[in-house]
């Protein structure tokens, strides 16, 4: 099937169409595109784990039009939660909150839990609400990719990983490029699980308290892998002298390295080098279509300079880390 476009309502009807009968459908959402089922029918769900390749104890993100319909799934409504909703939903926060027994199991992963987010993509909301319409309470879409692999961006990431058969609604890059941050607000306190684009400082601020650091009693989330975000190519974090330093070493190979920095790196001729911007958002927006364009170009190892270690730069690093434990 051709990839259609977001803002079509015969295509947006299409895909609602097809959520509705348990089918899967590639959205796009400000953060990266997703592959949707509706969460509240367990086989259609399995239909993503094995489309990804991905364990079913693996919890999924539930995508809801707003409040309302995430408590839906939602046990108990934290005050947390409803903090984090008001202050940043439509938008890139996925809020962990205890799930309403006998909904959503699958798509939990089969915890007591249940991730929820809101998207502000215009075609998501859309075709969120084409397809409430239709009788589907929510979509579950982790990212429309194979499990662990480079997130996609643009519905032709999508294309390249699944091929005709799947429904793509196209619509644009993501403007943000990463996935949601996680908080989890289902002990009490809230905890950081996963970060974003937002800071620390603006989660706490909503909050009006301290986020904590993850422990061993959080529950599972998406992106939670030491190893993740990975193109087939090694990804390898150097510091700027260090980098330098591996750019002159005897062995070095020119033809079989790629490198992602600030500055343009005085190697040998020959080597790939795409200019890391100086901004953490522009980074987080083309991090991962970066990434496939250096693998795409038959690379053994991409080289990337650490992003400078500040509170804005968090879930950059944090991609990079995964990308780089593969």
């Amino acid at each position: 099937m051709p990839i259609l476009a977001g803002d079509d309502p015969v295509a947006l009807r299409q895909a609602a169409q097809r959520l509705a009968a348990g089918g899967l459908v590639a959205l796009p959402t400000e953060t990266v595109y997703g592959l949707g089922a509706r969460a509240d029918v367990d086989d259609a769900v399995a239909g993503i784990f094995a489309a990804k390749g991905r364990p079913v104890d693996h919890p999924l993100i539930v995508h809801v039009q707003d409040v309302a319909d995430a408590q839906a799934f939602a046990a108990q409504w934290p005050p947390a939660a409803d903090r984090l909703a008001a202050a940043f939903w439509p938008g890139p926060v996925t809020l962990i909150v205890p799930r309403r027994v006998g909904v959503a199991e699958a798509a939990s992963g089969g915890l007591p839990t249940i991730g929820l987010r809101c998207p502000a993509h215009p075609v998501a909301r859309a075709l969120l609400r084409a397809a409430a319409a239709l009788g589907v309470a929510g979509v579950a879409a982790p990212s429309a990719n194979r499990f662990g692999r480079v997130s996609p961006t643009r519905a032709a990431h999508v294309a390249a990983e699944f091929g005709d058969e799947l429904l793509v609604l196209d619509g644009g890059a993501c403007p943000l490029g990463i996935e949601s941050t996680i908080v989890d607000c289902s002990r009490g306190r809230p905890v950081l699980l996963r970060p974003g684009v937002l800071t620390r400082a603006q989660i706490e601020a909503a909050l009006g308290e301290p986020l904590l650091e993850r422990d061993a009693a959080a529950p599972r989330s998406s992106g939670d892998m030491a190893s993740h975000y990975a193109p087939r190519a090694r990804v390898r974090l150097f510091e700027p002298a260090p980098l330098a330093a591996a750019l002159h070493a005897p062995d070095m190979s020119a033809n079989t390295v790629a490198v992602y920095s600030r500055s343009c790196p005085a190697g040998p001729a020959g080597v790939q080098w795409r200019r890391q911007p100086e901004q953490a958002a522009a980074v987080a927006h083309e991090l991962f279509a970066v990434l496939r364009e250096l693998d795409a170009a038959g690379v053994r190892e991409i080289w990337i300079e650490q992003p400078p270690d500040t509170a804005e730069w968090e879930g950059v690093r944090d991609r990079l880390r995964r990308a780089a434990a593969a």
